[in-house]
Order: structure tokens, then sequence, then C-alpha cells
């Protein structure tokens, strides 16, 4: 009965968590800096910046070593300029915002190679606040959208509260909805920094923010639709600037 119980919540609970359980602030980014994940990067290290009209810039840095098909793709899809211009077609406040097709509906996009490639999953990667991560509809079928996590700890909060009343963990929700075990290590950080244990090791994680989370944090404000994401107005990619830190 437990177990049925609990598979009756995973709409209301998921809902809660996408229509804003609670309002991440800039400040919270910097307990990042000590964690290897969400660290800044070390001079010489291929990073990039996500220019975005009439808000500003997020920059970047890549696991290449993780996940190195994902990173190569968005790194040569920007320095060929197949981003600018294109949208965050999807933003859902502290969730995330999600761009990189085409059509700006969420429908196109392509690889490099001209199709989908393999997700790539590390342990030593997970889907915290600020990570730039593959979009996909299913498993292995990335190409070139993309998304930012924009769930602070308030959100984590939040949906353990909401879980508290039916006498579950997150990390026993996420087993028992997702089949995807948290370990406590992952479970702590997402507690410390925000992030999306809901999609733990469903996306590639292949970068993380170091810098912008301001304007990361005044895009996913952006009013949308609550029900598909579609912002409000358009809030365009300007360009993708790809460099070496520290240069």
């Amino acid at each position: 009965m437990k177990k049925r119980t609990a598979l009756l919540l995973v709409i209301t609970v998921t809902a809660a968590l996408f229509a804003g359980c609670g309002k991440s602030s800039s400040t919270d980014a910097g307990k990042a800096e000590a964690v290897g994940q969400a660290a800044a990067p070390e001079e010489g290290e291929t990073v990039a910046e996500i220019k975005i009209k009439k808000y500003g810039s997020i920059y970047v840095k890549f696991f290449e070593e993780e996940a190195p098909k994902a990173v190569e793709n968005f790194i040569e899809h920007s320095k060929e300029g197949y981003y600018d211009g294109l949208t965050f077609h999807r933003i859902i406040e502290d969730f995330m915002i999600q761009g990189g097709d085409p059509n700006g509906n969420g429908t196109g996009g392509e690889s490099i190679w001209g199709e989908a490639f393999e997700d790539e999953f590390s342990d030593e990667l997970i889907p915290i606040w600020g990570a730039l991560c593959m979009a996909n509809s299913g498993s292995n079928t990335n190409g070139s959208q993309f998304f930012i996590v924009q769930a602070g700890p308030e959100t984590i909060a939040d949906m353990e509260e909401q879980l508290k009343a039916y006498d579950m963990t997150l990390p026993e929700y996420s087993e028992l909805v997702w089949d995807v075990e948290i370990s406590d290590e992952s479970m702590e950080l997402y507690r410390e920094l925000g992030g999306t244990p809901w999609l733990h090791m469903a996306h590639t994680v292949f970068g993380q923010v170091y810098d912008g989370y301001d304007v990361l944090n005044e895009v996913a404000g952006v009013p949308a639709d609550e029900s598909t994401g579609a912002p409000d107005e358009e809030v365009v990619i300007e360009t993708i600037r790809v460099f070496t830190y520290g240069e």
C-alpha cells in the first residue's frame, strides 16, 4: 500500500518542483567554490561564454574526460555558430533553462555527426545547480539541445519536506519511481548546492557554470507558460564564444 501511495504522488510532487518550490539566490553559488565539479576552472582549460541578448553572459567549463562526445559536440557547434540566434525555448524557474533547438520548440536539432549519440555518465558528475546537461527524448538520443540546471537548495528542502508527510526520503522516492539510486555523498551535494536529483543519471552532465549565476537566475525568472515552459518573450542566444581560461 505504501508503494502504491508513493507512486500516486509522482505527478503531484514533480509538478510542485517544476512550479518553483523555492527561490534560488545568486549568493548560494559561492558554496560551489569548494566542490570539485563546481570549482572554478584552471588556467589553460577550454571554457565558453554563452552570451544572451539583453541579459548578459553565463560562463561554463567542460568535463572532457567524463563526457568527451558531448563536450566536442557543444564546442564544435558553438565554434561553427550553430547556436547563434537560437533561443532558450523552455524556461522553468527553480528547475532549468533549455535551448539549442533550431526549431525553437524542442522538436529539432542534430549533433555534429548528423545522428544521435550515446549518453555519457560518471559518478563524479551530477546535475547540481549550474550543471550543463544534454537534453534528449530518451536514452542515447543526444543531438544539439542542452539545458542548465537552476534549482537551488530551497527546491531540495521543499521536496524533502513534502516527502516527509509520506514517511519517505528523496533517495527512496528516486529509487522507487525512477529506479535510480542516489548515494549519500551525492544527496549531500544536492542539499548544499541545489540541483535536480529527479534527473540523477538521466541526462549527460558535460559542463558546469562557474560565473554568471545571476544571469542564469534572471533568465530562469522570465515569465513562461506553466505547462510548456515556453517564455512569454524570446530569450535569444547571441553567440557562444569558446576560449582558453586565463588568456
